[in-house]
């Protein structure tokens, strides 16, 4: 019996494609998605999902942050001091470049996913 995919490799190609958007594991995942680069700026989509840190690291430009989703981000740097900020959602904030070899990781203290787009400036210091 021939169901409705048989017999067509491109229907299928549709289907597996589908299957692994659904099943894919970086849906559960804090993670950064490249959106646009060139000798001015670096634009990415974070989504920082609640308790799942994004892991150290630093910023060498400011920043522009624009809250998709907005949400409690507590910014933990490598000696354990910490600051809070309140990204509203629709709203955009500054972040300043860090300090030279100062790493911090981005924790979402609040129970709902934080989506930013982060544009770094990358000829400003």
């Amino acid at each position: 019996m021939k169901g409705p995919w048989s017999g067509s490799p491109a229907a299928a190609a549709v289907l597996l494609a589908i299957c692994a958007v659904i099943s894919s594991p970086q849906q559960n995942q804090t993670r950064r998605i490249p959106q646009f680069e060139n000798d001015e700026v670096k634009v990415w989509k974070s989504i920082v999902l609640p308790n799942q840190p994004l892991s150290m690291h630093r910023h060498d430009h400011p920043r522009v942050i624009i809250a998709l989703a907005g949400g409690q981000m507590k910014i933990v740097d490598q000696t354990d001091a910490s600051e809070t900020h309140a990204w509203e959602t629709g709203k955009a904030y500054w972040l300043p470049a860090n300090p030279p070899g100062r790493l911090h990781a981005d924790v979402n203290i609040s129970d709902k996913p934080i989506e930013v787009i982060v544009v770094e400036l990358r000829k400003a210091q």
